[in-house]
């Protein structure tokens, strides 16, 4: 099943959960933040996604939250949608990120169920009702069971129908039977509403049943292949669709279980040409040669796809890459700029 046409105002393409660079004294990098975005943006990204759990947002505090999607709405100048990560510790705190993120300028925030305490369906239900009753800006679930109170497919159908506000959902489960049901039972009563996966090892499956896009954090770092996958759904290539899904599938296996998360992904990225500095728990020795034994093995992982895209699809390749940003990378790896 290909996805149905797209309606104008759903969010759609894959929107990228980017890392959240960082110095060597732990502050937010704000000048490579500013650098990775406008990469990201030249190899095609349909948005970009900061306080995402790729971005280690519970890492940061709420004036740095608002900083980092600050950075990333200014830098993107309109160019690309952004869909912020807008949860917080509370409702009224998260409410209040909302309309700032709004403010800002931002397509719609993205929030996870209460996280920590386990809450009922009813007490989830209850929480998305309150912040879409009180914010000015639309909003996107943000389902993540492996973290969070998860979001079931009759609460996310009622909530779907009661508040015109929440206009989708970021799923990161890689349950598609449940995907499949929640489709089944909202998108006949809101052509409007969006379906997003965050699980890169179903995107393609996922897209072939009709999601709209995805939140995928390998988009990060290979935004040439997850851009492919969601191009060749939508023009009918399936078979081509899941042979490069089988090259998404090892990539994010090598870098998913590398020591702790998202270090996998940070790893991807300095094979890239971008060192994003380390996250904000604490390096071990072992960890840090754990990273570093795993590096050649991305960096050939990632070597490989590239080249594959390059010949099948010049379009999709490195090769279409602007004079600046080359010899933004060049310099990168000399160590001349952020």
């Amino acid at each position: 099943m290909l996805p149905p046409a797209d309606h104008p105002h759903r969010i759609t393409g894959i929107l990228t959960p980017n890392i959240t660079p960082v110095d060597d004294a732990g502050r937010v990098d704000e000048d490579r933040l500013r650098g990775y975005v406008d990469w990201l943006i030249e190899r095609g990204v349909d948005g970009l996604y900061p306080n995402g759990s790729t971005g280690e947002f519970v890492r940061f505090s709420p004036l740095e939250r608002r900083r980092i999607v600050q950075i990333v709405v200014d830098q993107t100048a309109g160019r690309v949608p952004v869909l912020a990560g807008a949860a917080e510790a509370n409702v009224d705190e998260t409410i209040a990120a909302c309309q700032a993120y709004g403010e800002m300028g931002v397509r719609a925030v993205a929030i996870v169920a209460p996280f920590y305490y386990r809450l009922s369906s009813d007490a989830v239900h209850a929480y998305f009702t309150q912040i879409a009753g009180s914010v000015d800006v639309d909003v996107t679930l943000y389902n993540i069971p492996m973290f969070a109170s998860p979001i079931d497919v009759e609460t996310a159908t009622r909530l779907a129908l009661e508040q015109p506000r929440i206009v989708g959902i970021k799923d990161s489960s890689g349950d598609l039977p449940n995907m499949l049901r929640m489709m089944a039972a909202i998108r006949p009563q809101r052509d409007d509403f969006s379906f997003l996966t965050g699980w890169d090892p179903s995107l393609a499956p996922m897209l072939i049943a009709g999601i709209d896009g995805g939140t995928n954090a390998s988009s990060g770092v290979v935004p040439e292949l997850t851009r492919s996958i969601y191009r060749s759904v939508h023009t009918g290539q399936i078979d081509r669709a899941m042979d490069l899904q089988y090259d998404l599938l090892a990539l994010f296996d090598c870098m998913i279980g590398l020591g702790e998360f998202p270090d996998g992904f940070r790893a991807g990225a300095h094979s890239r040409g971008w060192d994003l500095g380390d996250g904000r728990v604490p390096y071990s020795n072992a960890r840090r040669k754990k990273v570093a034994d795993a590096q050649p093995q991305i960096d050939a992982k990632i070597r490989a796809i590239l080249q594959k895209l390059e010949k099948s699809s010049p379009r999709d390749a490195v090769s279409t890459q602007s004079i600046e940003s080359v010899v933004h990378q060049v310099l990168q790896r000399l160590g001349t700029t952020k």
